[in-house]
């Protein structure tokens, strides 16, 4: 305190003046600085580039593709195997079959190896396996450790190239697909969806829906489910992919084995089908005592996967429209604004072959269901007539440009797409371009594509619900039919003319 004593002391008006002078002055720079929004907005960063690694392509003796990328990081190892063909490729016959075909081929066994001792070998070797399909492909993969390579590949090609198809394991999935057919109609979400397929695709594999016929033993058996591996699971419908912890001179030997000696292909399959969609604004009804409605509308896209421009703005419109959650106009209208519904969303499809579909889906309480819909037309109207503003356009382009460096996390996701571009015959370089053309979208752009294939007044209309408890008679939005759940009505049960496509 005494060596304290010796500094002489400064009048206590002057140390507070200069106290307020300091805290002022900082005030004022803190005034200055951006903060919140303001602050995150005013960050600059230098721009990235990006440039995803490049895969192998390699050919085998036999033809077959393959695409190779090797990752030594772990010493783990992934084969991929896409073969062209599913229920979309086949008749209607074979529906069952081929949908059962990726489960059956995981749980039947092989030739030599009943299925639970397949999955005794799974689990000493450590390997996971996928097997599974839709329209138009079938695929499956192993991983595996490095060191086990050799009896991963050995089983898998056992599987693939040898099922056995177990006579239990088809009833087993029999059962389960006829109590989940008998269970349908409980789920007015589910019901919804797929009777609108069948109203708009009509007898198009989108507009299937399994039922008994389909499953019955004449259509499903291990006949039946051979008579379709036969047509898919040959090497002229192969793509191989490999990634991992392993060099091409390794590999080939083990794939070349795995080709040989492959069945050919029994028949061709059918040539991709090109939908006849209802067009022309109708209303139709599934009548159930509900306390809630489910709606959902559509009129064909007249938009396919490409490199046209439309393609491009369909997909800001479409976001901007609902497909981009709590941002976008039908939920902040219907579920904040006015408070119909929890959620509602929009739909536009686009097949690389053909048009898809543009739409919209909710669910409200009975007592608004006639106004949720007509809201949800007014909004389409207004996407027709106006452009939407340049910072909802921006917000969606940064949305998808920020995520494009997520489509290339892994090894195993490269190759993988690069499979699947070449099955869809898109080019290689199909997410550069996808980008470029998402970026070249302005709001005119977007308006032009809505005017030229969104009309709401051309909107097909389905609702299941309640219609004694509905705001409004639902015939305001035009006539309405009663539609039969899993009925006849609007397909066409004439034989399909089996078109071959080449090999």
């Amino acid at each position: 305190m005494r060596a304290l004593a010796r500094f002489p002391r400064a009048p206590t008006a002057l140390l507070l003046g200069s106290l307020l002078l300091c805290t002022a002055a900082s005030t004022e720079a803190q005034a200055r600085r951006p903060v919140g929004r303001d602050a995150a907005m005013s960050l600059r960063f230098q721009e990235l580039r990006f440039d995803p690694p490049q895969v192998q392509e390699r050919t085998l003796e036999s033809g077959v593709s393959v695409f190779l990328m090797e990752d030594h990081s772990l010493p783990l190892v992934t084969l991929y195997a896409r073969f062209r063909g599913g229920y979309a490729l086949l008749p209607r016959s074979s529906y069952a079959a081929a949908t059962a075909l990726p489960s059956l081929l995981r749980n039947g066994g092989t030739t030599a190896i009943p299925p639970d001792s397949v999955d005794y070998l799974m689990d000493f070797y450590a390997l996971q396996m996928t097997f599974g399909g839709g329209g138009q492909s079938t695929f499956s993969s192993v991983n595996t450790l490095t060191k086990h390579l050799g009896p991963a590949v050995e089983l898998w090609t056992d599987l693939l190239k040898n099922p056995r198809f177990d006579s239990l394991e088809v009833e087993v999935w029999r059962d389960r697909q006829l109590e989940s057919t008998r269970r349908r109609p409980d789920n007015p979400g589910l019901l919804a969806v797929s009777e609108f397929n069948r109203i708009m695709f009509g007898d198009h594999p989108v507009g299937w829906e399994m039922n008994g016929e389909d499953l019955s033993p004449g259509r499903l058996g291990r006949d039946a489910v051979f008579q379709v591996y036969s047509r898919v699971f040959c090497p002229e419908n192969m793509i191989l992919g490999v990634v991992g912890d392993v060099q091409w001179s390794e590999v080939a030997p083990l794939l070349e084995e795995m080709v040989s000696g492959w069945t050919a292909c029994s028949e061709p399959l059918l040539e991709p089908r090109v939908p006849e969609l209802r067009k022309g604004r109708s209303v139709f009804l599934i009548p159930k005592e509900l306390t809630q409605s489910t709606i959902v509308m559509a009129e064909p896209g007249g938009v396919s996967q490409g490199t046209d421009p439309d393609y491009f703005a369909s997909r800001i419109g479409n976001a901007i429209l609902g497909a981009s959650g709590f941002s976008s106009r039908l939920l902040s209208q219907v579920r904040t604004e006015k408070g119909y519904a929890y959620s509602a969303s929009s739909l536009w499809t686009t097949p690389s072959r053909y048009e898809g579909i543009v739409g919209a889906i909710t669910q409200t309480k009975s007592e608004s269901t006639i106004a949720a819909t007509q809201l949800i037309l007014e909004i389409m109207r207004e996407m027709r007539e106006t452009p939407p503003e340049q910072e909802e356009v921006d917000r969606i382009i940064a949305q998808i440009v920020n995520s494009f460096v997520f489509n290339f996390q892994d090894p195993s996701q490269i190759v993988s797409r690069q499979m699947f571009y070449l099955a869809q015959g898109l080019p290689e370089d199909w997410l550069r371009q996808y980008v470029k053309g998402i970026q070249r979208v302005d709001p005119e752009a977007v308006r032009s594509v809505f005017r030229r294939h969104v009309n709401p007044d051309e909107m097909i209309i389905l609702i299941v619900g309640n219609p004694d408890n509905f705001d409004l008679p639902p015939d305001v939005l035009g006539k309405v039919q009663i539609w039969e759940v899993g009925g006849r009505e609007g397909i066409n049960e004439s034989p399909h003319e089996e078109r071959r496509s080449p090999r």
